[in-house]
């Protein structure tokens, strides 16, 4: 089986080639490809375009990518876009392996209608956004991303939004909304500095030292810190509204290192502006890169990272690896 492998600026060639060895051991002929951008911004500027207008947004035009094309069985791709015309000429393709959680730059839909089937790395960057939400939450209520910013200013920052009121994380009550291996892993680090953990998501029936609570409303009215795990789905869009908000104290922090489709972005402004919550922690947002002219960068009580939740080196380094683990374990059911 041939397997054409693209390389790009965080999943460079060398890491596919080390990673995919275990494909290579199992008789497959592995090419890797780069298709790496001037830099890491500009390859995300294409990658923001593929998950704002679809997979065939963005073309692969590079002769030298397509070379043969025809000929390969496999493609896997981080960020590479596999759309219609590319799929038209891979014309014996049989799998698309996609080195990420969503599969936003491959034309699912088309692809399969065609008998190739898609697969992605679940989980993947896990550890990274698990480790990243422990961050934000530590950074928004300790203040300690606006202090820094404001040191760079030659300000000894000392008044806070919070001042009268800058929490500890033990004892208080984590709520996590979305209970899958990210939401597990925050839980796991927050009740290791003895925070009291309850979780609600409608698909896990129960996680033991955790507890479970049925019904979204209560699960807000009840945390002091609230962070958001869950897949963007039709069921799960705009989950959080004005009225989570509402029931949410006065003292509550909320956090999304999810996706921005998950929040009402303007009813967590309001929220914000109105200081009906203490304050937030946002990595992801339904404009990106965030615009000049964002109600959120005149807000004093949020902080405010640019979708950097899943990236570390380990994260991008091992996923070649998980990933020919997973397809050899399908091939042989």
């Amino acid at each position: 089986m041939k397997v054409l492998a693209f390389g790009d600026n965080l999943i460079t060639p060398a890491m596919l080639e080390n990673g995919l060895t275990g494909l290579k051991k199992h008789g497959f002929d592995v090419t890797v490809r780069d298709w790496s951008h001037e830099s890491v911004e500009s390859l995300q500027n294409d990658n923001i375009l593929v998950e704002q207008q679809g997979a065939n947004a963005v073309e692969v035009t590079d002769s030298a990518l397509l070379e043969d094309i025809d000929k390969f069985d496999v493609i896997i791709t981080q960020f590479t876009p596999i759309g219609r015309k590319l799929i038209d000429q891979a014309k014996n393709l049989k799998y698309i392996g996609v080195l990420r959680g969503g599969i936003e730059n491959v034309d699912r839909e088309y692809a399969e209608s065609k008998g190739i089937k898609v697969m992605n790395t679940a989980g993947r960057n896990a550890r990274a956004v698990a480790e990243f939400t422990v961050g934000l939450i530590l950074s928004e209520t300790r203040n300690i991303a606006r202090t820094s910013a404001a040191m760079h200013k030659d300000i000894w920052l000392k008044d806070f939004p919070n001042k009268d009121n800058i929490p500890e994380v033990g004892g208080k009550t984590i709520g996590i909304i979305g209970f899958g291996h990210i939401g597990q892993l925050v839980g796991q680090f927050m009740k290791g500095m003895d925070a009291n953990v309850i979780f609600y998501d409608p698909y896990v029936d129960s996680v033991e030292g955790f507890e479970k609570i049925d019904q979204l409303e209560k699960l807000v009215q009840r945390a002091d810190v609230i962070t958001i795990h869950m897949r963007a789905t039709e069921e799960t869009h705009h989950i959080i509204d004005t009225h989570m908000f509402e029931l949410m104290g006065s003292d509550t922090y909320f956090i999304n290192s999810a996706r921005s489709a998950l929040v009402d972005e303007a009813a967590l402004i309001a929220a914000l502006q109105q200081h009906q919550i203490a304050g937030a922690a946002v990595d992801t947002f339904d404009d990106e890169p965030l615009p000049k002219d964002s109600p959120f960068l005149a807000l004093d009580n949020v902080t405010l990272t640019s979708h950097l939740a899943g990236s570390t080196a380990d994260a991008f380094k091992n996923t070649p690896k998980l990933f020919a683990s997973r397809f050899l374990q399908s091939l042989e059911g």
